[in-house]
């Protein structure tokens, strides 16, 4: 199954646009979140699944683009196979996660 990818940079435009028809997604760890964070994200860990599992097309809309992020793009591009799988259409993976996001867009954001 082929996931579309965004690089950081292509991010940092569409959270600069606001575009509220956009769905993002971090399923990083609320640990991992607590050091580094994009807002307007919605944390779901992965690890949490059985709870948000379920009720995955109540939270998001399959028909919105969708952008998924963790910390470097892989636990991510798992849940962008898994969204196609529950009958998301428009699911987009960032490619090298928060980490990339803050090495080349925004150096405020902690590494870790």
């Amino acid at each position: 199954m082929n996931i579309s990818s965004i690089n950081v940079e292509e991010l940092a435009v569409i959270l600069a646009e606001e575009n509220h028809d956009i769905q993002l997604i971090d399923v990083r760890e609320e640990t991992e979140a607590n050091i580094a964070f994009l807002p307007s994200f919605k944390l779901l860990p992965l690890s949490q699944y059985e709870q948000w599992g379920k009720q995955i097309k109540t939270m998001f809309n399959p028909d919105l683009e969708t952008i998924v992020l963790c910390h470097h793009g892989i636990r991510s591009a798992n849940m962008c196979q898994w969204l196609v799988s529950q009958g998301f259409s428009q699911v987009k993976n960032v490619s090298g996660g928060i980490d990339a996001y803050a090495i080349y867009v925004d150096s405020s954001i902690p590494r870790y």
